[in-house]
């Protein structure tokens, strides 16, 4: 089999092991998977979080979220599959929000791309983030140490209009 992405963008939960195993699923040389869950905070900014909501322009962000994947799979080339799937909607507090999955031929490049994926989505993944508290909503941007995280791989974070 040669290498393999599947990216979903979806309001539904999502079923980790079921994408673990669509992930395996007739991949015989992968030797390691390694797989990352985000969830929704109960607090952020310094206030409790009652609800997050996301947005996304469809199309476009399953495009952008592809291009990652290439560029994981350009980047670490024992990786066989990279399986994506992040929510968007309205989403309560430890609410499942993001699932991230790699296979690879030996554990390192499983670990490493995994993260690579996520500090990539973080910071570059376009989507739309408002947090509900009881003192209002407020848009939520990337913070610095998301930045820093991706900058350790050898990518900038895009400059801000302003």
């Amino acid at each position: 089999m040669g290498f393999a992405a599947a990216i979903r963008i979806q309001s539904e939960d999502f079923d980790a092991s079921a994408e673990i195993a669509a992930l395996r699923a007739g991949e015989l040389q992968a030797g390691a998977v390694c797989s990352f869950i985000g969830a929704v905070r109960g607090a952020g900014g310094g206030a409790a979080v009652q609800a997050m909501e996301l947005e996304h322009y469809p199309g476009m962000t399953e495009r952008a979220i592809a291009a990652m994947a290439d560029a994981a799979r350009a980047r670490f080339a024992d990786i066989l599959g990279v399986r994506i799937v992040h929510r968007v909607g309205r989403l309560p507090p430890g609410a499942q929000i993001v699932f991230v999955a790699v296979s690879a031929r030996h554990r390192g490049q499983s670990f490493a791309a995994c993260e690579f994926l996520m500090d990539y989505l973080k910071t570059q993944a376009p989507f739309w983030k408002k947090e509900f508290t009881a003192e209002g909503a407020r848009w939520v941007d990337a913070r610095e140490s998301d930045d820093a995280a991706l900058a350790r791989w050898g990518v900038a974070a895009p400059a801000m209009a302003g």
